[in-house]
């Protein structure tokens, strides 16, 4: 692929091995600063050009094609910053790391307005953010769901955006969490299953031939009482819902989740018990190896060590 960029236009040209990928999945991968949805609003607004027409989001590309991307400057976020305690573990001009608390929103949607990790760092970091993922997403590069809870790094530079989102999509990011799952698992292994949106349902996700590539690595490391286990999960990709789905997949759906594990919960909870505890990268700016781990939150350890406890 070469690539050049000047201002919101950028220039590609697809090699010989990338010839026959749909032109949506082509610009995702060959653009990982920008999501696949947003790149089809561009296709389908005209904004993206092969050797000078404008095409469907289904074409195929061919090795020397001339495309030409047109990306719309960043418009001003309206965003409220609101004062919301953050638990900060790093932070420097380009990069900043958060424990999101279990229950709060990663960014501003429908139904979330305010309250949201956005709001918070809009308060904290000002006009301090990355632009690159939109008005609604600022230094967002990767999410974890409402009621997970977890580390974040989120990027204050649009240097750090770009670098970091080449880490997410070549899978160096290192990324574990902690999850209490139905049933007994004996035994470590690995669910290698695409994820698709379902379309019966488009708030769940679902195992589907057409989706993207996913891959979680599982370990058990404690049996519970009630039937339960303590897992640990490694991420190789990041997909939405990726843990919940592959583990319920499994039978072995994570305790609480209330969208793809049983109807009835034997505990009153807030959410799944799922905490993003350990994540790594290379600092995309200064090369550094940066390695951050955060502990059980408060009702998890609850649970945990009443599940734990002898009879």
């Amino acid at each position: 692929m070469e690539q050049t960029a000047s201002h919101n236009y950028i220039e590609l040209t697809p090699e010989t091995e990338q010839e026959g990928m749909r032109l949506d999945k082509y610009l995702a991968e060959s653009l990982p600063d920008y999501s696949r949805s947003f790149l089809q609003q561009l296709i389908q607004s005209g904004s993206v050009s092969v050797n000078q027409k404008t095409i469907k989001t289904s074409y195929k590309v061919k090795c020397g094609d001339f495309i030409h991307v047109s990306v719309p400057e960043p418009e001003t976020a309206d965003i409220e910053p609101e004062n919301i305690p953050l638990e900060i573990l790093f932070e420097d001009e380009d990069l900043i790391v958060v424990n999101k608390p279990q229950g709060m929103v990663v960014h501003p949607a429908a139904g979330h307005t305010t309250g949201t990790l956005v709001n918070a760092l809009m308060y904290h970091c000002g006009d301090s953010l990355s632009s690159i993922n939109g008005v609604e997403r600022p230094g967002i590069v990767h999410r974890i769901d409402k009621d997970t809870s977890g580390l974040l790094v989120v990027c204050k530079s649009d240097r750090a955006h770009r670098g970091l989102a080449l880490q997410f999509a070549d899978h160096s990011i290192h990324r574990i969490y902690t999850a209490i799952c139905h049933g007994t698992i004996k035994e470590p292994g690995v669910v290698d299953a695409p994820l698709a949106r379902d379309p019966k349902d488009r708030k769940r996700i679902a195992i589907r031939p057409e989706g993207r590539r996913a891959v979680t690595h599982f370990e058990p490391i404690q049996a519970l009482k009630q039937d339960f286990t303590l897992v640990q999960c490694r991420l190789e990709t990041g997909r939405t819902h990726q843990i919940r789905v592959h583990m319920a997949s499994l039978r072995h759906p994570i305790l609480g989740d209330p969208v793809y594990g049983p109807k009835k919960c034997p505990f009153n909870l807030p959410g799944q018990m799922l905490h993003a505890g350990e994540l790594g990268f290379i600092h995309p700016v200064t090369g550094e190896m940066m390695s951050f781990r955060k502990g059980l939150p408060e009702e998890f350890e609850r649970i945990l060590k009443h599940l734990s406890a002898e009879t």
